[in-house]
């Protein structure tokens, strides 16, 4: 049996989301098939939180960027708006 540990033992902060999630599944799968001896059990479990953690942060940052870029959106229509020619004619 290879060690567990031995494998994906890369700082956390360098690995994207989907890498983070991939090794999540591997250790949440080596934890289910029983695999792991005691020993090693410990340092997949603090792994892994330290992979959910890395997530969150990763999750709150996209969601962050993604809120940005809509109100700069919504601020830069809302500027077209104001600056476009009024109709020519009254609305009624």
């Amino acid at each position: 049996m290879s060690d567990p540990m031995a494998k994906e033992k890369a700082t956390h902060k360098d690995r994207s989301y989907t890498e983070a999630v991939s090794r999540l599944d591997e250790i949440l799968g080596l934890i289910e098939e029983g695999e792991v001896d005691v020993d090693a059990l410990s340092g997949l479990v603090a792994e892994a939180a330290e992979l959910v953690t890395l997530c969150r942060k990763k999750i709150t940052a996209a969601e962050m960027q993604v809120k940005e870029i809509t109100e700069r959106l919504e601020r830069e229509a809302t500027e077209e708006a104001k600056t476009e020619d009024p109709p020519d004619e009254p609305p009624f």
